[in-house]
């Protein structure tokens, strides 16, 4: 078995595990809810909408959310706690878990094996590509934030228009 085989098998069951996981911990987490007080406060009708919907289409939501950054524990999270069905579960995440099994132990391994082979040979190169992409992260995060602080000022503004 070559590198990359065993690399992206080995992702492959930790991600089986971590994401199976959640959904188990989201399955836990909505009983105590329907049990709790927060129960009777939510709309019974629009609960059991929502339910369905993500028992009916949640599967391929789950798919693809191994694919993303970020989105991927809560798509889990939200698949347990609403009861997604495991007929409907297990087979998103076999095809979710092996998408990103292979991505990782491809694309991500070869961007570090590069990252590792510039450091090795030239230094100064390396670390400055590290500091252009944290600088490109940190643009993208200062970005995001001052829009979405302008967003509550501007919608208010529109209101009292």
């Amino acid at each position: 078995m070559d590198d990359v085989a065993l690399t992206a098998a080995a992702l492959y069951v930790i991600v089986l595990l971590r994401a199976g996981g959640t959904f188990a911990v989201g399955w836990l987490a909505g009983a105590g809810a329907r049990r709790s007080r927060l129960a009777g406060r939510i709309s019974a009708a629009k609960f059991m909408r929502a339910e369905h919907a993500i028992q009916r289409w949640g599967a391929p939501v789950v798919a693809i959310s191994f694919l993303t950054v970020g989105f991927q524990t809560a798509a889990n999270f939200i698949a347990g706690s609403m009861r997604m069905p495991l007929r409907r579960y297990l087979p998103a995440l076999f095809v979710g878990g092996a998408a990103w099994a292979l991505v990782y132990a491809t694309a991500g391994l070869g961007a570090l094996e590069i990252l590792a082979r510039l450091f090795a040979e030239r230094t100064a190169l390396g670390v400055a590509a590290v500091a252009a992409l944290l600088l490109a992260v940190c643009g993208v995060v200062v970005y995001r934030r001052r829009r979405a602080a302008r967003s509550p000022s501007a919608d208010a503004a529109a209101e009292e228009s």
